[in-house]
């Protein structure tokens, strides 16, 4: 077969995707750990780029590479690409969301579980020589409700997994309500989220009428003491309302999987005591942006992307 040229692996990939890149006849680059000023001498001869988080693809980025004819995004995040860049250069662009909605599932199902039952708190305490029963008694999540704001892959699998729990489940998309169907219930707007819900849960890409979405006029609107999950994008969510949430009780727990600023912003800054003051707080639950980041999803989305490269 003849070659069809290099491309650029700049992030953890399975085997799958290259082998299978390799038979199709492109040579890939492993360069899983490259930085963005190293990037622009390295994909000058690729025409094709596997990229996470590591990299911006921006007009600088894209004018760097003269050959490039396809990016692929393990992930869903395609806000690392500047896309209507990309179209205008003829460049294919391709995410692999439905090879880690499952992971982010279990993983926000995982920490919404251990917050309510107290799993981490009591851990803890119970290995510090600790036996506190009383003080960590856990709530049910049966008969609860939860707002799923995004109902994209991610949404739709999260409120899979919570349909065994006999909760009334309320969603909330505002570009693709049509993937919703009952027994979830379709919400044409916020407000039946605003009054009914007990736990929210946010599954939205990163663009800009997402930025700050969870802000204080959204914290003011809620109508009850609530639980936050967000396993979407730190900006998502407004470090200030959810502090301010936090400490009125408004916010009786958080589950949190990601930070406006990763990795994690220098000690002594305001950014990092924010985010310390947030995670020494024994109702909040914190991981450093690894909900969709199992063994099984990388396999997954690296055969996802492979199939979309090659099949295109």
């Amino acid at each position: 077969m003849a070659p069809k040229g290099n491309v650029l692996i700049a992030a953890p990939v399975h085997p799958v995707l290259t082998d299978g890149l390799q038979l199709q006849g492109y040579h890939c680059i492993h360069m899983e750990t490259i930085n963005q000023a190293g990037a622009f001498a390295a994909i000058a001869n690729c025409v094709g780029v596997i990229t996470s988080t590591r990299l911006q693809l921006n007009k600088l980025l894209l004018d760097a590479a003269p050959l490039l004819q396809f990016i692929g995004r393990m992930g869903s995040g395609m806000e690392v690409i500047d896309l209507p860049y990309a179209a205008q250069k003829g460049i294919k662009c391709y995410a692999s969301p439905e090879g880690n909605c499952n992971a982010v599932a279990e993983h926000a199902l995982g920490m919404l579980l251990s917050l309510t039952k107290k799993i981490t708190l009591s851990n803890n305490q119970v290995k510090q020589g600790q036996w506190l029963r009383d003080e960590n008694r856990g709530y049910e999540l049966e008969g609860k409700t939860i707002g799923i704001i995004g109902y994209g892959h991610t949404g739709a699998a999260f409120a899979r997994k919570l349909a065994g729990f006999d909760m009334n489940i309320l969603a909330y998309d505002k570009y693709n309500p049509q993937n919703i169907a009952a027994p979830i219930k379709n919400c044409t707007n916020l407000t039946p989220i605003f009054e009914q819900a007990d736990i929210i849960s946010f599954h939205v890409p990163l663009q800009p009428d997402t930025l700050n979405y969870f802000d204080e006029k959204f914290l003011q609107q809620m109508h009850k003491g609530f639980i936050l999950i967000n396993t979407s994008r730190g900006i998502v969510a407004s470090p200030k309302a959810l502090r301010n949430g936090l400490d009125s009780g408004k916010i009786s727990g958080a589950c949190l999987d990601v930070w406006p600023f990763e990795p994690m912003p220098q000690s002594g800054t305001p950014e990092r005591q924010e985010m310390d003051a947030i995670a020494a707080m024994p109702n909040v639950i914190f991981t450093p942006h690894i909900a969709g980041y199992s063994y099984e999803a990388l396999f997954k989305m690296s055969n996802i992307l492979l199939f979309k490269i090659i099949n295109d």
